[in-house]
């Protein structure tokens, strides 16, 4: 008879250590569904095993590829042997792809007015013009509190 070794089983300390993922987002991909809630040990504690760690690194790879909660639970729910969901995976990366892409066209866009805004000033002249457009459009920027402006993408 072969020794077959247990499966190993992780506190969420633990867990995050092994995936990359750590303990917050941990609790938080479980309260967004991505991952099942864990069982708990004698003492109360969760505890994941092999698989749900896995999983954590699975979802931790998508995210650094920028996908969305919704597109990597979608990926998550595909069986990688059916031919059907091999082709949902494609239109999922496409899809992704698109974003992307656009993403990349305004990152362009924001370079350029970033290198423009940095040319307007040399440094030499009586006052920082860099400063003095930034105030500038800081006055310009609507006040309707919605999000979706440019300012306030990153706030």
């Amino acid at each position: 008879m072969r020794n077959v070794p247990a499966p190993l089983i992780y506190r969420i300390g633990e867990a995050a250590t092994a995936s990359g993922v750590s303990a917050a987002n941990i609790r938080y991909y479980e309260q967004q569904g991505l991952i099942a809630p864990p069982a708990r040990g004698d003492n109360s504690y969760r505890v994941y095993s092999d698989a749900d760690v896995h999983r954590l690194r699975f979802v931790r790879l998508c995210r650094a590829m920028d996908m969305s909660l919704d597109e990597v639970r979608t990926l998550l729910a595909l069986d990688l042997r059916s031919k059907a969901d091999c082709e949902a995976a494609c239109v999922a990366l496409d899809s992704h792809l698109g974003h992307v892409r656009e993403r990349l066209r305004e990152l362009r866009s924001l370079e350029k007015d970033l290198v423009a805004l940095r040319d307007s000033c040399d440094g030499t002249d009586a006052q920082c013009h860099i400063i003095e457009t930034l105030h500038a459009r800081a006055d310009a920027q609507p006040v309707t509190g919605e999000r979706g402006t440019p300012a306030s993408r990153h706030v």
